[in-house]
């Protein structure tokens, strides 16, 4: 996936105990540059997503700046009207973000 088509990357995750996503770690893009690391919560993230960002999960790659190892589309899905962030293709019924970290 080329960097221009992802406005940031997640790269750890915290979830609640009814496996809502808590915060996540992640770095956003700054015009043509991405940010230090950042703490989004969930409603941060949600509201990000709804405003049209494109989020992935990967890894920056060490002494590459603003280059990431990218793994998969995060997606925002709205299902029994509940909003959930998910990596996976079917209608889940909690967050998942995958193989991401945990922190």
């Amino acid at each position: 996936m080329a960097s221009n088509k992802f406005d940031g990357v997640i790269e750890a995750v915290r979830f609640t105990p009814n496996k809502k996503i808590e915060i996540v770690r992640a770095y956003e893009r700054r015009l043509t540059a991405f940010s230090d690391r950042v703490l989004l919560d969930r409603s941060a993230l949600l509201e990000q997503m709804e405003k049209g960002k494109h989020f992935v999960t990967g890894a920056r790659k060490e002494y590459l700046a603003g280059t990431f190892e990218v793994n998969k589309p995060v997606r925002m899905v709205k299902a029994n009207g509940k909003y959930f962030i998910t990596t996976r293709e079917d209608t889940p019924a909690y967050d998942d973000l995958g193989d991401t970290p945990i922190f």
